[in-house]
Parts: structure tokens; sequence; C-alpha cells
């Protein structure tokens, strides 16, 4: 449908082009395409598109007039749905009660019925106990109508996994109840690790390596009870699928399973068998909680023994009496929690909890109170997992470190200072290594390098700051921290290295963005962090190669010119050439220049000997940028060999010239070497490095490097 521009101006109009917006086949393209062609100039564009701002200001405010109106209603709604919960929660209780014995008058006709047919029954027993477990391998399955088939499945384990005999004892209640063949990936680079095979018991978890030469054996790699491991789904990315991902605090592994069904298996067993875990467990701490009936007492002739038990049967009654739990808000305590947590308020839940904690905590502990504790303890686990999720990577990261202070300090409130460290972390973690990738890779490495490490160390930095604030009171934390610190630096190291030294930038480029890193580094310690040698640490290895790689490059053309070598004076042809050749030597250090220069624009010198000394010092200069003490011999070490390169030829050459012009030339630029260059290197070094280097004074103060056979042919030795 065509809009005329002639209809827009009333309310007419604006119906129309609203209708025509809200039409379920509208195509912004084609309306635009069309309203062009249609309109008169520029004043009509203006105007219809006045008309659409103002028709989109219009339903701004409609909306938000609508969220304000709703906003109360949705707040009721979700106390009506809190209460309604609460109500659900009663009556599945009842529910299960009724289910309780209904399988009690089930189970004593069955028994009625096994007493009438033994045969029967045995064959019963031995169904219902294969099935009690779908889990188990086909081989074990025959075996788990008895006690002593599951054990004797578990000894079978036993001898199969080297190692685990001592850590893992043979009991009575423990039994076999899945295993299979896993592939370990690296949590970090997602990269493939080793071939384990798995055997999930009813109360851990068991991590073995296959033996290289022994099929169906395996060695003991890891034991993990249940009651700390937690199994968290890991979404496909394709090549990487079929992967889940174990958490034991401080440690995560990640393994992928054959196909999506094993996968699904594997989930699915891990969390029933953490249930019957926590069930049992449950069950057994109910059973000690039970009070044991006291011993009876022999009868005692004492008539004032009466009294005695007459007053001690008054005293609990009397202490069960001080604890009032009629109180209109612990009544509505667990409904209340329940609100909160569904409105997000949990600063008002921990504030229940506290109020709560400081009105039991002189109070004896009678059954009614344990009740209560337990109502309540089911919300602290259901207000936790919020927060947990609040603070889970797969949230949004952005805010910075501040948008998770408010889950942070209501989890320390609750006691789960461990948690909130680690989960914090994580949550950093992600948020720095999403802004890495983020970042777009220019064409000048320098100016890359100069956005990642403004990225990085302002996002840690800032995550430095918050930490402190938030763990101020949890002195045990700040090693967490430490540890967190160093992950993170390898992290941006690695992306560091691969972009400056891994694409085989120069030695002038990597020594300033070495230096930019350095400078951000310090930025640190403001707060009292020092970092400066991890980092050092972890770019050693790439300068050595880097300084490594510029000697080779430097003697291979040092080299090259002393195959040429003809032993000439150099002219410049112009002055501008004369004075820009003193200023490249005066800002290598070199300052007496001018008595080597001749008439005209002449210079006393060999083109070698005054190339190899600007590219000498210009190496000195930008391996002075990136040293530190781990760089000591190899920076000395290299240096030693470029200038053996140009004295070895120099002392060669002065003893196989006959020419005695000539031989007095190459004398002149061996003096301006040993007595020039050699010391402007010498003290250039001990200035950037803080002490003298032993090799290069002996290097200057020797006349003859080396001795070589003079009939040799050969320029370099």
């Amino acid at each position: 449908m065509a809009l005329s521009l002639g209809e827009g101006g009333g309310g007419g109009g604006g119906s129309r082009l609203r209708r025509q917006l809200e039409s379920g086949g509208f195509a912004a393209g084609e309306y635009v395409k069309q309203l062009s062609q249609q309109s008169d100039g520029d004043r009509d564009l203006q105007e219809h598109r006045q008309r659409i701002q103002a028709l989109s200001e219009e339903t701004a405010q409609s909306l938000k007039r609508n969220v304000y109106q709703n906003y109360r209603q949705f707040i009721e709604t979700a106390r009506e749905i809190s209460y309604l919960e609460s109500e659900m929660y009663q009556l599945s209780h009842i529910l299960t009660e009724q289910k309780g014995i209904m399988e009690a008058v089930t189970q004593a006709l069955l028994l009625q019925a096994d007493r009438d047919d033994p045969a029967l029954g045995a064959r019963r027993a031995a169904a219902a106990a294969a099935a009690a477990d779908p889990f188990l391998p086909l081989s074990a399955k025959d075996a788990a109508a008895s006690e002593e088939g599951r054990q004797r499945t578990l000894t079978t384990l036993l001898e199969k996994v080297e190692g685990c005999r001592d850590l893992l004892p043979e009991s009575p209640g423990k039994y076999l109840v899945y295993n299979g063949d896993l592939v370990e990936y690296d949590a970090d680079h997602m990269a493939q690790i080793q071939r384990v095979h798995a055997f999930l018991m009813n109360d851990c978890l068991l991590v073995a390596t296959a033996l290289p030469n022994r099929r169906g054996a395996y060695r003991y790699d890891a034991l993990y009870p249940l009651d700390g491991l937690a199994v968290v789904n890991v979404k496909d990315n394709p090549p990487m699928k079929d992967m889940f991902k174990l958490l034991m605090f401080p440690e995560s592994r990640i393994f992928q399973a054959e196909n999506a069904k094993i996968k699904k298996e594997w989930l699915e067993v891990l969390e029933e068998t953490k249930r019957n875990r926590a069930l049992s467990e449950k069950r057994r701490l109910e059973q000690e909680a039970l009070p044991r009936p006291a011993p009876t007492p022999p009868e005692s002739t004492n008539p004032f023994d009466e009294d005695e038990e007459e007053e001690e049967e008054e005293e609990p009654s009397a202490e069960e009496e001080v604890v009032d739990l009629s109180l209109e808000w612990i009544q509505e305590l667990p409904e209340d929690l329940d609100v909160c947590i569904a409105q997000r308020d949990f600063e008002g839940a921990v504030d229940l909890l506290d109020k709560l904690n400081e009105y039991l905590g002189d109070k004896p502990v009678s059954q009614p109170v344990k009740e209560l504790r337990a109502k309540v303890d089911e919300r602290v686990r259901q207000l936790t997992d919020v927060l947990v999720f609040e603070l889970s990577p797969d949230r949004s990261l952005r805010g910075g470190p501040r948008a998770t202070r408010r889950a942070v300090s209501q989890l320390i409130r609750l006691g789960q200072s461990t948690k909130a460290c680690e989960l914090f972390l994580k949550n950093r973690a992600a948020a720095v290594q999403t802004a890495i990738r983020q970042l777009r890779i220019e064409g000048a490495t320098l100016l890359y390098i100069h956005k990642l490490c403004h990225v990085f160390f302002t996002s840690l930095l800032e995550t430095a700051r918050e930490f402190e604030t938030d763990f101020a009171g949890n002195n045990g934390c700040y090693s967490a921290f430490i540890v967190w610190a160093r992950s993170s630096m390898r992290m941006f190291v690695d992306a560091f290295s691969k972009q400056v030294f891994d694409s085989k930038e120069s030695l002038s480029t990597a020594a300033e963005c070495v230096k930019v890193a350095k400078e951000h580094c310090k930025q640190l310690s403001e707060i009292g962090l020092d970092l400066t040698f991890i980092i050092h640490a972890l770019l050693v290895k790439d300068i050595k190669g880097a300084l490594q790689s510029y000697k080779d490059i430097i003697i291979e053309a040092t080299k090259h010119r002393n195959s040429e070598e003809m032993w000439r004076k150099m002219n410049l042809m112009t002055p501008e050439a004369l004075g820009k050749l003193r200023e490249e030597m005066r800002s290598c250090g070199v300052g007496n220049f001018d008595q080597y220069t001749g008439d005209d624009c002449w210079v006393n010198l060999s083109y070698t000997v005054v190339a190899f000394t600007k590219q000498t010092m210009a190496f000195l200069e930008e391996a002075l940028k990136v040293y530190f003490p781990e760089l000591h011999m190899v920076l000395l070490e290299s240096l030693v060999e470029i200038i053996l390169v140009a004295v070895q030829h120099v002392d060669y050459s002065l003893r196989c010239e006959q020419d005695p012009e000539k031989k007095a030339f190459i004398r002149q630029n061996a003096s301006f070497l040993y007595e020039t260059v050699l010391p402007v290197v010498e003290k250039r070094f001990e200035e950037g490095v803080g002490k003298p280097a032993k090799q290069l004074q002996d290097l200057r103060n020797a006349s003859r490097l080396m001795r070589v056979n003079p009939e040799s042919t050969t320029s370099v030795v």
C-alpha cells in the first residue's frame, strides 16, 4: 500500500502510517524506495521523518505507561505464585506420604505371596535388583541380583586399575554404577590431552588412563568424591561437541563422549547417582540424629529418687518453652524468603536469615527448631544457586567488576566467601578474555599492542580494586587472586607474542611493544601488585629468539659487505649527506667523528666500518629497551659475536694487504674500531645494564683477537 505524503498531515494520516508500519508484510526497503520516488524534495522527506519520529516517541510513552501500570500487578502475582508454591510443597508432601503408605501395603502383600511361593519370590528379587541399576554393563547386570555380585564387580575394577587399591578400599556398600571411555580436552585451549576411562561408583568417580602396552588395563589418575563434584553440560560448538565439564574446586576438567547418546547417559547417570548419594547421606544423618533409648536404671529403694526424676522430666519441657516460634515473622519466614528470591531481593533475604540466626543464637535446639532450620536451609540453597548463576560467565559480562558486587557480597554474608571468590575470578577471566578477542587486529602492530595493553591492564587494575573492596576481611582469598592474575597474564602474553613475535616484526618494533607492556604493568604498583617478574618470565623465550635472529641478520650483512670490501674512502658527494652522517654518528655516541672527515665531502673511513658502527649501535639501543637480568648473557654474547666479525676482518686484511697506502688506511679503520666504537659500545652497555662487561673490556684491550693462517685467501674468519 502506497502512502501519499499529502495525507500525513493530520491524525488520519498518523493512524494510516501506524497501520502501515504495523502490518505483517511491511518491507522497509520497498517503503523507503517508494517514498523517495513519490517525494517532491528534501522538505517532504524531512516532514515524513518528523512524523515517524513523533510516532516512535508516542509508542515509547505508551509502552512506559503500560510497564508502570503492570509493575504492581507483577509484584502481587509473584507473591501469589510464592503462596501457591508453598501450597504445592504441602500437597507434594501429602502425596509422598500417601505413596509411601501404598508402597508399604504393596510390599506387605508381595511378602505374603513370597511366603506362599518361594521360587516366585526369588525370581522377582533378581529381576528387581537388575532393573534398579540400568546403567550397569551387561556383564555386571547378571550379578546385580545380590550384594556378592556388586562386590565382585568392584573387585574386578581394582584388578584392572593400577594404583587404586590403596586409595579405594573395598567396603560392603561400594559398587560400580557406570563406566566408559572418554577423551579429555584442555579447558583453556580446547586441545586434546589424553584418552581416559571413567568408573562411576555410588560415592565417587575414578578417572584412569590406559596403559599403552596392556589392553584392558589402566593406571590410576584421579579420584573425586561425589559430594564435591559438579557436572556442567558444554554447549556444542563444532568441531567441539558431545562434551561435558566436571567442576572440582579449585580445578575443572572437560571430557568428550563418543556420541550425543553416551554424553546424555553420562549426564543423567551422574546426576542420578549424586542425588541418590545425597538422599542416602541425609537418611544416615537422620538416623544418627534420632534419640537413642536410655538404658533402664536399676530399681532404687531411695524414696527421694522419684522427686529427682520428676525434676529432670520437667527441665526439658522448660527448655522447649523458651524457644518461641509463634512469632508472626518466624511463621512467615519461609514464604518471605521465597518472595525475596522470586523478586531478586537478595539483600532482604539475607537480612531475614541474619535476623533468624540472631534470634536462635542462644536458644536450645529442639525438634521444632530443627524443622524450621530444615525449611530455611532449603531456601538458602535456592538463594545460593541464584547468586551463583548471577556470577556465572554465561551471564552478561557488561558493567565491569562492580556489576558482580551485589551477588558477591551476599554470598560472603551467607558464609560462602570461597565460592564467591572462585566465581568472581572466573567471571572476570571470561570478561578479560572476551575483551581481548573483540579487539580488531590493526595493520600497525604497535597500535594494536597499545590497545591490547590498555584493555588488559585496565581490566586487571579494576578487578584488583574491586577484589580488595569485596574481600577486604577475607585475607585467605588473596592467594587465589594472585594465581588468577598469573593465569590472566599468561593469556595476555599469548596474544602479545602471537602478534609481535610470531609475525616476525623487526627488533625495533618488538622493543617498542615490550616497552609499552612494561610501562602498563608498572601501573599495577598503585595497588601494591607487582607482576613485572611474571611478564619477564613469560616473554624471555620470545625476546631471546628475537635478539638471536636479529644478531644473525647483522652478521650476515657484515659478512656480505666484507666480501666486497675494497678499502676505499667514502665520498658523500654533498655537504648535506656529510652533515646527515655526522648527526647519525653523534646519535650513536661517536662524538669525535669530525677527526675522520677530510676535505670537501670525503670521510677517511671505509663504508663497511661506518655501516657496521651504525648497525651495531642500533642493535644495542633496541636490545636495551627490552633488557632485564635474564637476558644479560644473551645480549652480551650477541654483541661479542657481532664485533668479532668486524675486527677479525680488519685484522686479517691488515696482515694480508701489501699496498702500503691501503695498509695505512686499514690501520686507520682498525684504530677507529678499537679506540672509538668499542669504548662507545662498552659505555652504552654499562649505562643501560648498570654494570660493566668484562668480555667487552677484554675484546677492546686485545691487539689481535685471533691468529689466522696468513696463506688463507678467506677474508672473513
